[in-house]
């Protein structure tokens, strides 16, 4: 018989409010955990889909990435009317952008193959003295707001912003457009952040997306132009511009969801860790005084802030065969969610789980995902936040809420997007 999740649970789950308030989708998947942890979701407009709520199973799901695949239908959830607009613009495919998360096997081992060399532990290591700079530019804009700022608005946004921007070989001047453009990509329901600055609806929602990636498409044509006539081996826009798989150039849209991907997804979820991390330190200040007195535990500090935000708060997988898992029948076509923020939340692995705490050692998280498509940039992540605690910690003498926070209304990427907090300066 079919395990279900009841069709309330369901539409939590689906809910980019939910996701905007954190209580109400964490009780959900809390709820789901405990009594239908591998079971089908039942939520109005969309398709049934299968959830996985486990951590375990998420990353079992994630090893067996030839038998369920992003590509054949979106690697997000989405209405059933969406999807079948998306898959007419398209010309058949399910993603609106094929980016590095909508492809698969060959082509996805031939893609992210480009960028790689780029992205190693290594060679991040080298990028550290030039993101430092960057932080302490950034830290002491904060210092300079006189005590009080929106640090999400202030810096968060724009400090991730700078250093991806940097490694990409984008101008500065360059940046305010594309983070109004990530914006608008990542918050399409969100009435502070879409395009529109209003309540949408889900298919104006998507219309929004349209425009939103016409128009990055558009930059990165003469992106690809400029460095097709002046290849630059530092900057990792010029790799993606003179990329080939079998001697040929990547075609429209594969270049274009190369360089839409990481112009956006690398630096918004960063962005949204670092918020989230400020506001869970200065609703702590006995953490606040630890790290102080104990530096060395900005790393742990840094690794439970991605576990505690979780920025992607899912991925879609689709079967590509009949199979069993869990005791229960799969069919080749079927929808399976990999809610990272549950299996981040999974009391069997974690515990206390709702808790902020620095001594989970080891702290297993799976924020980044798992598998062949595990975050490519999750070294370079890593590190500049690292680094900007490192900067920006020893400064302060004390940090406090200033007002409440709000994240952003969306149920893929999800995070801070107002922490207004007071400091003072030691």
């Amino acid at each position: 018989m079919t395990a279900t999740i009841s069709p309330d649970l369901s539409n939590i789950i689906v809910d980019p409010l939910a996701y905007q308030n954190g209580d109400a989708v964490d009780e959900a998947f809390k709820a789901i955990r405990r009594d239908s942890p591998f079971a089908k979701a039942q939520a109005s407009e969309y398709d049934n889909f299968w959830v996985v709520s486990r951590h375990a199973d998420v990353m079992e799901i994630e090893k067996q990435a030839s038998l369920f695949q992003n590509s054949p239908r979106s690697s997000t959830i989405s209405p059933k009317a969406t999807e079948g607009v998306v898959k007419f613009l398209t010309g058949g495919e399910s993603n609106l952008i094929r980016s590095l998360v909508a492809v698969d096997g060959a082509e996805h081992k031939a893609l992210r193959g480009i960028v790689f060399p780029a992205m190693t532990p290594q060679k991040v290591r080298g990028l550290e003295d030039d993101v430092r700079r960057i932080a302490k530019g950034y830290v002491q804009q904060m210092l300079d707001k006189g005590g009080a700022c929106d640090f999400a608005e202030d810096i968060a946004f724009w400090y991730p912003l700078r250093v991806i921007m940097s490694v990409l070989g984008v101008p500065q001047e360059d940046e305010p457009y594309l983070l109004k453009l990530t914006q608008e990509l990542f918050g399409a329901s969100d009435p502070e952040m879409n395009r529109d600055k209003k309540e949408v609806t889900a298919e104006e929602a998507l219309q929004g997306l349209l425009k939103t990636n016409a128009d990055l498409e558009a930059y990165f044509a003469e992106v690809t132009k400029k460095f097709r006539a002046n290849p630059d081996d530092a900057a990792v826009n010029s790799l993606i511009a003179n990329a080939t798989i079998d001697g040929e150039y990547l075609n429209h849209r594969q270049i274009m969801g190369y360089y839409i991907i990481a112009a956006t997804a690398g630096h918004d979820t960063t962005s949204n860790t670092t918020a989230g991390a400020l506001w869970a330190l200065a609703e702590r200040p006995e953490l606040f005084a630890r790290l102080k007195a104990e530096p060395e535990l900005i790393g742990a500090f840094t690794e439970e802030s991605i576990r505690w935000v979780t920025p992607v708060k899912h991925f879609m997988r689709t079967a590509v065969e009949d199979t069993e898992f869990r005791g229960q029948q799969i069919k080749a076509g079927e929808w399976l969610m990999l809610p990272y923020q549950s299996a981040n939340r999974d009391e069997d692995v974690f515990d206390n789980p709702f808790e902020f705490s620095i001594d989970r050692k080891p702290n297993r998280h799976v924020a980044f995902g798992y598998g062949p498509h595990v975050c490519l940039g999750q070294h370079l992540a890593r590190m500049e936040m690292r680094v900007l605690w490192e900067e920006l910690l020893p400064l302060l003498g004390s940090v406090e809420l200033d007002g409440t926070p709000e994240r952003t209304r969306s149920s893929f990427v999800c995070g801070p997007k107002h922490v207004p907090v007071r400091y003072t300066v030691n």
